[in-house]
Parts: structure tokens; C-alpha cells; sequence
């Protein structure tokens, strides 16, 4: 039973659908102990709760789960894979649950088919964030379980083997799509090569028809005019090892279509130049053999140096062992030569899933012979314990996915191993989180280098820690690994969360001290009226403007509203209801309404005057308001106001400040400082943009006048942290705002 077949023609009938004696036959080629009733049963269950559910094939609906088992079996998998694999569509599908499962196939079973299940949609169309939240959850079920992504991958390889009976040209593009970017580097990270070169050749050929009808029919004609030569060179490979003694299968593969596609892309060739369409393997005993048949073709053929890779003692992240070499064959065609035991080339072909096998009475994954089947998949799972947005996490998972290897070493001689291009930042995040948050210098082979130095195969790395406050300005464009890239936006993230703590306890540790209420006790019922856990994430909303100081007052102090109490100072807050104390002007009534501009914000210490508005009373502006030119042929509406002397002494008012910050730490708490020396109180803070440089900010701060505001602002001003301050005065209604005179 083949574990990997597709379609040999675009439309072509569906084969027959094996049957449960079939599967059970599989099975037993390599595990003569299986329960074959619990075969049976699973693949009747299957049968009968699809029922007449039907593909767009036009076959029985179950015939794709039994498909599925028959790929696994290849693959020489446990029973209970091909169980899942048989009931993987049952719980999504029909009206069994997963308790109907766990009653009748066990707890593992059931476990398997809800992480298949799910799982299982992993869609491109959907947002972004959707699609990362749906990979982050898929990471997760594959790490506890990878036989979770093994049964995951047989199934979007069945499915995409029938892919051309599906009508839609846009569902047929999304599924490749998604197979590309996501399914086939799974499997090239696991190593199971088989199914990774089927899966990228597919979706190649639905994404891209012109390029792979061109590829094919380049490798038909080159297959054509050098068969005779390869010939040769297999025979002379074969007569060279016999003659040494040496026990050995040779054997040839021609490049994948979508391998060659992808590598005149890269490297910029064309079809003539490719150096590795034919290769040959040759598969010996043991490891020392690999290196005697080395010696033997580099003495017969000429080699070429820049090709040669020795896998054996550096193995690839997915286990992959191997020796490469290209030498010049027969009509000086470049031939590829990969030496292998028959371990290897299992584990090259099968990766994770060339590990199970008897043990201790039993059939399960052998961890002393394959290692642990989750390392290869850690890096993915250390993406996300960073956390941050989920869409970051897909565009982080598909760098670590998608890129070639390059080895480096520490001084100690432990092997990192990092994708191509990376730099020595990333080998410092790749070693340890911490190492990376700490790092201020590199020696690479024992010179100084700068951190964003590209690593080239063999370099020794030296990393030199400092212990830095948070990551200096551009540390994420110096990386190219996904784990270093979340790792940095996690300690910007974690940096930024501590300057606004640190702003919002000066905020409200102010506040208290005004109130005359001491220590943090009394914050213990606020928070609760808050919904709030503790007083860092009170802190936090504060610092960050998403908790106004009015609203902590009500929560520390119930009812004040109601009692029509202000507590925020000794001082009366001028406000629409209490602008009548500290306005006076000719013309109007003790009681006229009267209502500050939101446009301009006027203070004790402007020239202000007012508005006439129907229905509204009066609006009082700034002189130098540019919304006053509205009016410039409606003289009467005008009324000349000027401040009561009470209104500087008595009252206090709030500006409103705009400000460029530099993006440091400790930039917010410096601004606080200043504002607090300045006898101004911080009222609210807003964020309105920000890069990777700069915040652009507004303060409404409690101050006295318009003098008062001016000195808060040269303060500001004098900050390390500011590159521009200065008082809002806006010429047209900002968000939220509205023309009152309208």
C-alpha cells in the first residue's frame, strides 16, 4: 500500500476505496499485534454515521477518512492514528459527540479526533487575527500530541490529491494557498519529506498551472536527452562501491517540480543551470561506510566544493542525516550523490514518524531513537508563551517556518542552529530569552562585530551581556527569526507596561496625598468597583488614560456625584455649571447659561468673548479663536466678556497640552515629575500616535490660568524626553468635539 499517491491526471477517477481487511493487512506488515476488531469497528463507525454523505468526487464520503487511515499506514503509525484517522470528521460532521468516542474507542481516541477537529480550519480568507488565533490554538494541540499534525497532514494531503473535483477556481486557490504557507513547511519542520514535496508540488500546480506545465515538460525533455548519461553514472556508482567491498543500494530522483521553481527564484538561474536535478542515492550499512563511499566518488569524479554538506555530524533541526555532493558525471552533467544509512534515509522520507516501533510489549514512538518529537516544534511553542497579538504570531511562525539553516556555535562548542540570513541577535535570543534582553556586543570568531551581522555556517559566538533597560531604538530590524522578533516586541511591550504603571501610581499616589487618605489599603474597595484585580493593573489604565482621575474619585469616594461635591481640589473646577461665578461681562443676565468652547478651552488669563447660540446660551472663546471669523459679519452676537479676579485665586481650570515624546523608558515618569514641579496635576493622558520612535500625546492638566499652563509647558519643554510641546488651540472641532454655535 503506497502511502503517498495522487491523481495522475487533473480529473481523473477516483480509485477504489480500500476496505477494512485492506487496512488491517497494512497494519500488520508492521505491527502483527494489532486489535483488529477495534479496525473493524472504527472503519464500520466511519461507514455508517457518513452515510450517503457524498465528495464533490462524487464518491461515499468515507472513502476520504479510509483514505486518510491508508496514508498513516504508510507511514507505519499506531493504531490509534488510524483510528483518529477513520473518525476524524465524524464529531464535525455527523451527530456523533466526543463522549460517543471516549465510550466506545477510549480517551486517547477521543482526544486525538477533537484536536483534528477543532482544529481544522485554518483558512486565508478569514482575518488575520482569526487565522493567527486558529494557528496559536493548532501549535498548541500538535505540541501536546504531535500524532495530532501527522493525522492533520494525511488529511490535506487526501484532500488536496482530490482537489481538481472541487468547481470553485476561488476555494480551490484558498486551499493551496493554505496548504503552501502553512501544512507543508509543518511537515518539512517534522521531517516527514514525503508528504511536504507531494503537498508544495500540488499546491503548486493549482496556484501556479503555466509554471508547472513549463517545469514538467523542461524535466521531460532534459529526461529525454540525458537518460543515457545518468544511466552511466548510476552503473559506474554501483561497479565503483562493489568493487570496494562495500554493501550498498543505488538509487535516482529527478528534482521536484516545485524544489527546481522555487530554487531559479532564489538563486536567479535558469532550468540549464541547476546543478541538482538528478541525484543519487546511496544507502549503506553504517555511518563509517558513508564516509568510505565519500572518498571513493571524490577519487573517481570531480567534485564540487561549494556543494559538498556533511549532515552526519551536523544534523539538520528535523533530524535530517545525510552526506551531499555534486560531482562531474558522464557528458559533464552535475550530478547530486546524498550517502545515507537506511536509518537516515527512513528519517529523511519519514521524520517524526519514522520512530515508532515495538517496545516494552507495545507499538508507540520511540524517544531514545528519534528524540523528543516536539523539539523540532519548540520554537513555535516559544513564539507564543511571548504572547502579543495573534497576527504577530503568524507572521512570526511562517519566518521560522519557512527559512533554510545555517549553523553556529557557542564558545562552550553547542550547536544553535538558525535559518539563513540570521543574525547574531538572533543567536543570542536563540540560546536563551534573557541572553537576548541582555545583550550589548558579539565576537564572532573572536573579533567584535556589530549585533546585526549575518552568521555563516561554522562561525563561534560570543555574546557579551550589559543588562539593558529595554531594547534600543531598531533591535527588531536586526532580526530575522520569529522567536527573536516576538521576543523583542514582548520586552517593548513589558517595558512600556512599567513606564505607565510608574506614571499612573505618580498620578494617583498625588491624588491621595491631596485627599489626605495614605497607603494603598484604601484602593482595595475602588479597585473592586473597578473591576480591577490589583492595583499595577489600576496603575496601568491610569497611566495609559484609560481610567480618568474623575472616575477613580467616584469609585474611591461613592455617592460624591450625588452630593454635588467636587474632591478633585480645594478649588472649584470651572465648568459650564460654575462659568457664571467667574465670567462677567455687559449685557448679560446673572443666570444667562453660559458654556466653555471645547475648540480653543479658555483659561482664567485669556481675552475671551462670547457668543450668542439659539437655544444655547452663550459660548465663551478665546479672542484668537479662528472659529470667531464665522461671526465677523454678525457683530451683534458678539458679547465682550473678561475673568472675575476670583477666577485665577479660587478656581481651577483644565488645559489641555500636545506633545511629541521621545519612545524611552522612563520618558512618561519624567513628564509627570515635571508637571508635579510645576504645581500643574496630570488629569488625563491619551496616546494619539505612535511609530517605533516617537508618541505624539495629549495632557489635560489642572492648572490655575493661561500663565500657569505657559509655565507647565515650558517645563515640558525643558524634558530630555520632548521634542514639542505646546498648548492645544484647535481651528476646527477635534473627534468628539462639535461646533456648539452651530
Amino acid at each position: 500500500m503506497s502511502p503517498v499517491t495522487s491523481p495522475s491526471l487533473p480529473g481523473g477517477v477516483p480509485g477504489p476505496i480500500p476496505t477494512a481487511e485492506d487496512l488491517i493487512a497494512g497494519i500488520k506488515a508492521y505491527y502483527p499485534g494489532v486489535d483488529e476488531a477495534l479496525i473493524r469497528d472504527a472503519y464500520a463507525f466511519s461507514r455508517e454515521k457518513h452515510g450517503e454523505q457524498l465528495r464533490a468526487s462524487g464518491e461515499p464520503y468515507y472513502g476520504h477518512p479510509v483514505n486518510v487511515a491508508s496514508i498513516l499506514i504508510g507511514l507505519h503509525l499506531d493504531p490509534a492514528s488510524i483510528v483518529t484517522a477513520l473518525l476524524h470528521d465524524t464529531v464535525e460532521d455527523t451527530e456523533v459527540t466526543l463522549d460517543d468516542l471516549r465510550e466506545r474507542f477510549g480517551e486517547e481516541v477521543a482526544f486525538l479526533v477533537d484536536g483534528v477537529t477543532k482544529l481544522g480550519k485554518l483558512e486565508l480568507i478569514s482575518a488575520r487575527t482569526q487565522q493567527g488565533e486558529n494557528l496559536q490554538k493548532f501549535v498548541l494541540a500538535i505540541t501536546k500530541d504531535v500524532r495530532v499534525l501527522l493525522v492533520k497532514l494525511a488529511d490535506r494531503l487526501h484532500n488536496m490529491q482530490t482537489l481538481n473535483f472541487i468547481p470553485r477556481k476561488e476555494k480551490r486557490e484558498r486551499i493551496a494557498r493554505e496548504t503552501a504557507e502553512i501544512y507543508a513547511p509543518l511537515a518539512r519542520r517534522i521531517g516527514i519529506q514525503k508528504i511536504c514535496a507531494e503537498l508544495e508540488d500540488l499546491s503548486f500546480r493549482c496556484l501556479n498551472p503555466p509554471a508547472y506545465v513549463s517545469i514538467t515538460r523542461r524535466l521531460q525533455a532534459q529526461r529525454e536527452r540525458t537518460s543515457a548519461e545518468v544511466g552511466k553514472m548510476s552503473r559506474a556508482i554501483s561497479e565503483r562501491v562493489m568493487a570496494a567491498g562495500i554493501s550498498a543500494r543505488v538509487f535516482g530522483r529527478e528534482k521536484r517540480p516545485f524544489s527546481i521553481w522555487r530554487k531559479l527564484e532564489r538563486q536567479a538561474i535558469t532550468f540549464d543551470e541547476l546543478a541538482d536535478v538528478y541525484a543519487f542515492r546511496i544507502i549503506v550499512d553504517n555511518p563509517e561506510d558513508c564516509y568510505r563511499v565519500l572518498g571513493l566518488i571524490h577519487t573517481t569524479w570531480r567534485c564540487v566544493p561549494e556543494r559538498f554538506r556533511d549532515f552526519i555530524s551536523v544534523p539538520k533541526p528535523n533530524r535530517y542525516q545525510s552526506l551531499h555532493t555534486t560531482v562531474i558525471g558522464p557528458g559533464n552533467i552535475k550530478v547530486e550523490l546524498q550517502i545515507r544509512t537506511e536509518e537516515m534515509d527512513r528519517i529523511a522520507e519519514e521524520g517524526v514518524a519514522a520512530h515508532w516501533r515495538y517496545k516494552q510489549g507495545g507499538y508507540a514512538y520511540d524517544t531514545v531513537a528519534g528524540g523528543d518529537p516536539l523539539e523540532m516544534l519548540k520554537p513555535l511553542l516559544e513564539i507564543l508563551e511571548f504572547g502579543g497579538e495573534p497576527e504577530d504570531f503568524l507572521e512570526h511562525a511562517k519566518l521560522e517556518m519557512f527559512q533554510d539553516q545555517v549553523f553556529a556555535f557557542t564558545p562552550k562548542g553547542k550547536l544553535i542552529s538558525l535559518p539563513a540570513g540570521a543574525t547574531a541577535l538572533d543567536f543570542a535570543y536563540a540560546v536563551h530569552t534573557d541572553i537576548g534582553d541582555d545583550c550589548v556586543g558579539v565576537k564572532i570568531n573572536g573579533r567584535e562585530r556589530p549585533l546585526r551581522t549575518s552568521l555563516n555556517n561554522g562561525d563561534s559566538v560570543d555574546i557579551i551581556r550589559g543588562g539593558v533597560p529595554g531594547p534600543p531604538h531598531g533591535w527588531e530590524g536586526m532580526v530575522v527569526t520569529g522567536r527573536a522578533r516576538s521576543a523583542i516586541r514582548r520586552l517593548i511591550r513589558e517595558v512600556e507596561r512599567q513606564e505607565f504603571e510608574k506614571l499612573g501610581r505618580a498620578f494617583v499616589d498625588r491624588l491621595l496625598r491631596r485627599e489626605g487618605l495614605k497607603g494603598t489599603v484604601v484602593l482595595r474597595e475602588a479597585r473592586k468597583r473597578l473591576g480591577l484585580k490589583t492595583n499595577k493593573e489600576l496603575y496601568g489604565q491610569v497611566g495609559r488614560g484609560q481610567l480618568r482621575t474623575d472616575k477613580l474619585m467616584d469609585a474611591l469616594f461613592p455617592g460624591r456625584a450625588d452630593q454635588g461635591a467636587e474632591h478633585i481640589n480645594q478649588r472649584e473646577l470651572i465648568s459650564d455649571e460654575t462659568a457664571r461665578y467667574y465670567i462677567k461681562g455687559n449685557g448679560i443676565k446673572a443666570n444667562a447659561p453660559l458654556h466653555l468652547a471645547q475648540c480653543c478651552s479658555p483659561l482664567p488669563g485669556d481675552r475671551i468673548v462670547g457668543v450668542r447660540v439659539s437655544g444655547k446660551g452663550i459660548i465663551v472663546h478665546t479672542i484668537d479663536c479662528e472659529l470667531l471669523a464665522d461671526y465677523e459679519n454678525n457683530e451683534d452676537d458678539l458679547i465682550d466678556l473678561s475673568w472675575t479676579p476670583q477666577a485665577g485665586t479660587q478656581s481651577a481650570s483644565i488645559g489641555r497640552i500636545l506633545a511629541t515624546v521621545v519612545h524611552q523608558p522612563g520618558a512618561l515618569a519624567e513628564i509627570a515629575d515635571a508637571v508635579g514641579r510645576s504645581k500643574g496635576n496630570i488629569m488625563d493622558v491619551r496616546s494619539m500616535t505612535r511609530s517605533p520612535d516617537f508618541f505624539d500625546m495629549s495632557f489635560d492638566v489642572e492648572v490655575l490660568g493661561a500663565r500657569h499652563l505657559s509655565h507647565i509647558v515650558a517645563a515640558m519643554r525643558a524634558c530630555s524626553c520632548v521634542v514639542s510641546a505646546h498648548r492645544a488651540r484647535a481651528s476646527s472641532p477635534t473627534e468628539g468635539q462639535s461646533h456648539e454655535h452651530k
